[in-house]
């Protein structure tokens, strides 16, 4: 194994120990116990990561990434905007019945509470969150939408009223508040939400 693959490897196991004990303990996430369960030393942790927020935030990057690649997937090119959000939703209520969909709650709630005993961290999972979602800006920018090409910020703004409504609802889900919240629903009202000129317009 070269330098680069045990590198990597230490990465990955450090990163999928984070995930057991962060989603379980959040802010009270001990170093030691992580470093412990990817068999490896504290010192990996600060070498790789540079600090415990810097091995969250990473932790997120690492969460979010596969989740925006099958979004691309989910919503080829050349639909229109409402057509894009249809899919988007549909794809983001089938989510919530994946096998991981108790875990990712779970670890988005404990990120939560952590970024709210840590405003620094706070602030750096904000940075990482924005910086995944420009892939759904990406997505959603210059796709038709009355008579014209759906900007930028358009998309921005768009995106970040998805956000809001989609965690809403995929917590909902779950815990039994949205009982009617199938893929109908989660696409009716992220359509509406685009189709709403006064909320994507510039």
């Amino acid at each position: 194994m070269t330098r680069a693959e045990a590198k990597e490897r230490n990465r990955r196991a450090l990163l999928d120990a984070a995930f057991q004990v962060v989603s379980r303990d959040g802010y009270r996430a001990k170093l030691d116990e992580i470093a412990e369960r990817a068999d490896l030393t504290t010192g990996a942790i600060y070498s790789l990561f540079g600090s415990k927020n810097g091995l969250v935030v990473a932790l997120v990057a690492d969460h979010l990434r596969p989740y925006y690649e099958e979004v691309e997937h989910a919503v080829p090119a050349g639909l229109d905007l409402l057509e894009a959000v249809d899919a988007f939703a549909r794809y983001y209520r089938r989510s919530c019945d994946g096998p991981d969909a108790l875990s990712r709650l779970s670890l988005q709630i404990t990120l939560l509470d952590m970024a709210l005993h840590d405003p620094e961290l706070g602030s750096q999972l904000a940075a990482s969150v924005r910086s995944q979602e420009s892939h759904l800006i990406a997505l959603f920018t210059g796709r038709p939408h009355n008579g014209s090409l759906v900007t930028s910020r358009q998309a921005e703004r768009l995106t970040t009223a998805l956000r809001a409504l989609f965690v809403g609802l995929a917590q909902g889900v779950p815990l039994g508040l949205a009982p009617a919240a199938d893929e109908d629903f989660f696409a009716d009202a992220a359509r509406a939400l685009a189709s709403d000129v006064s909320l994507i317009d510039s």
